[in-house]
């Protein structure tokens, strides 16, 4: 089994120090009506703009797990006012500077954090900040994001390894001006950028480059950007973007629920033949994820999407039988590949060879965790297809990636006994995962 990185762990994570659950599922399908934890990607973006915005942000409906731990730190650590009680963050900005000009930040294995926070540094007119990320993190790909920085004046340095973490970013301002940021990799870096851009000297144009995987998470991106009072254009096929100087404001948001999250619910309900509500994710989020449920759809189940709940009821048997790109919601990319096992032919899934720079190299790890469960796939670089089977019990290996997890969860619906090692990898964006299976009738057993 993989080692956890337990040093990316924080206060909020749950089954530390759990080696394995062992899984029973309910005795009949899935029915539940249930509201699911803040988003991840809205959380980590909200709380970066507060840093930087002047006066007092509230920000309500955050998520707490790691990724938002370590934000809400390296805020802290950078000398910010931060106060949460609940679910709720009160954030006192600084308005472009950081009051400690000289530290170490840790970003843990935050992929939003790790692309956020070193444009929102360098911005500032002064200071000087180690940034330092996780084992995983620092395996992951940061070229593009300081080539991007570099050409729009500022100035940010490898403190070991050319193109990863660690960085020193210093404090030296942006002037502004166009850049042309890869768009194949991760979108976080073009997000990245737009966040800090108000806060250079002149306007800032962003070109992507090479098409764009997952736009959706920069359209989020810009809209909470205008919600703290940005000025951001953007063309309709996001190829170009341009932001003015300017400076956020404070704000008092609710931030809505995480579709990613959403969808291993949904996908209980379509594999069991149950009926799964989330009563606070529907049709007026940004978040691409939920799109999954027309990929469920497709699969045989019925949808019903209104603009705050969305419901989903499983058909008698998932059909299978189809090649579908997930190049738009690649983090479910690892959960479609679960379901496919349950289906009646075999599912191709196309478009996503980025993931093989997530948290683990998604592709290898799901078509290697299927195959110890008797299963047969076919990985490609940039996807697999996957044979349905009956999954026998094992014990499985995540390889610390919070998605693989819980993707590989559902298959206990066809395998009574399957257990999944290191449970607590989980706590990156849903602590309390487990918790919730046994709300739907599970038996989780921890080992």
């Amino acid at each position: 089994m993989s080692e956890a990185d337990l040093e990316a762990r924080s206060p909020w994570s749950a089954y530390t120090g759990v080696a394995a659950v062992r899984l029973a599922p309910p005795a009949g399908p899935v029915r539940a009506e249930l509201a699911v934890p803040g988003s991840k990607s809205v959380t980590n973006r909200a709380i970066v703009l507060a840093g930087l915005a002047e006066g007092v942000s509230e920000l309500s409906g955050i998520l707490k797990s790691d990724d938002a731990w370590w934000a809400l730190a390296a805020l802290r650590t950078l000398g910010l006012e931060v106060e949460v009680a609940g679910e709720t963050a009160r954030i006192r900005g600084g308005g472009g500077r950081w009051p400690v000009r000289e530290a170490e930040v840790y970003v843990g294995a935050a992929g939003t954090l790790g692309r956020f926070l070193p444009p929102a540094l360098a911005v500032a007119p002064e200071g000087r900040w180690r940034v330092r990320a996780s084992r995983r993190m620092s395996q992951r790909p940061i070229a593009p994001l300081v080539d991007a920085l570099r050409a729009l004046g500022g100035q940010v340095d490898y403190a070991g390894e050319e193109g990863r973490f660690p960085l020193v970013v210093h404090g030296s301002g942006l002037a502004g001006g166009e850049v042309t940021i890869p768009g194949h990799v991760s979108s976080q870096f073009t997000s990245g950028v737009l966040l800090a851009a108000p806060y250079a000297r002149g306007p800032v144009t962003v070109r992507v480059a090479g098409g764009m995987v997952q736009p959706a998470y920069v359209q989020i991106t810009l809209a909470m950007m205008r919600a703290f009072g940005a000025e951001a254009e953007a063309d309709a096929g996001l190829s170009a973007i341009h932001v003015r100087p300017g400076r956020y404001r404070g704000q008092a948001l609710e931030l809505e629920a995480d579709a990613s999250s959403a969808a291993y619910f949904f996908a209980l309900a379509a594999a069991s033949g149950g009926e799964v509500t989330v009563t606070n994710i529907g049709s007026a989020t940004l978040q691409p994820d939920l799109g999954f449920v027309y990929v469920l759809e497709r699969m045989g189940a019925r949808v019903e999407v209104a603009p705050t709940r969305t419901t989903v009821c499983g058909p008698q048997k998932l059909r299978g039988g189809f090649e579908v790109s997930l190049k738009a919601m690649s983090d479910q990319t690892p959960t479609l590949a679960a379901l496919a096992v349950l289906a009646d032919a075999p599912v191709t899934i196309t478009e996503v060879a980025h993931v093989r720079h997530h948290e683990s190299d998604r592709i290898a790890v799901m078509a290697r965790e299927l195959g110890r469960l008797g299963l047969r796939t076919e990985e490609r670089e940039d996807g697999l297809t996957v044979w349905p089977g009956r999954p026998r019990p094992a014990r499985l290996d995540p390889h610390d990636d919070h998605r693989i997890a819980m993707a590989l969860s559902l298959l206990a619906l066809a395998a009574p006994g399957l257990e999944i090692a290191n449970p607590g990898t989980t706590s990156k964006t849903f602590p309390r995962y487990w918790d919730y299976l046994e709300r739907l009738g599970f038996h989780v057993e921890a080992l």
